[in-house]
């Protein structure tokens, strides 16, 4: 079993001292340290210590924020750290801690939470697309070539030009044309 810490500041020009000197104290024998800011999906160190750990490592951070952003960061990032059979502890969040029953009561509280919040945003967005629908909205880029700019395509296929002749009156690419020509075939 290895305490294992991460300190993390977002700048060059801010220290990580009192960090290291915290997570030290807590018993870290290896301590993963980057100067970055925690809104990048890439930071190396944190992918390193994910990698080292293993079953009855202890993960400890000086406060949440130091490990992820947001609530949803932060659960799968602890929800990683306890599949690897490790536990993780924040020393500013004292009811961070899933080495105790009542961290790992709390983080399955909000893993609840922050899974029910999914579903609501995910229901609301398909209610606002079917309504959306319904009124005659579409979906997706705006095609680029008009009705009228299709039909005079296919006609100048049908009457012998190249589809690189034709994709350069409208601007747009060979595959396109190809596709129009594809599609009227296929009905």
């Amino acid at each position: 079993m290895a305490v294992l810490g991460y300190a993390r500041v977002s700048t060059r020009d801010q220290h990580l001292t009192g960090q290291i000197e915290a997570l030290k104290e807590a018993g870290a024998t290896t301590i993963y340290r980057e100067k970055v800011s925690g809104v990048r999906a890439d930071r190396p160190q944190l992918a390193k210590l994910m990698l080292a750990l293993q079953a009855g490592d202890v993960v400890v951070v000086t406060k949440l924020d130091r490990l992820g952003r947001s609530t949803r960061e932060l659960l799968d990032l602890i929800e990683q750290i306890g599949s690897a059979g490790a536990a993780f502890r924040s020393l500013g969040d004292p009811l961070f801690d899933t080495t105790s029953s009542q961290g790992r009561l709390l983080l399955a509280v909000l893993a609840a939470i922050a899974s029910f919040e999914r579903d609501l945003i995910r229901e609301r967005t398909t209610e606002g697309r079917k309504r959306a629908m319904a009124e005659g909205k579409r979906f997706g880029r705006k095609p680029k070539l008009t009705d009228f700019q299709r039909k005079e395509a296919l006609k100048r296929r049908a009457a012998g030009e190249t589809l690189a002749e034709i994709a350069n009156t409208y601007a747009v690419n060979v595959s396109m044309i190809s596709r129009l020509s594809r599609k009227s075939t296929d009905r």
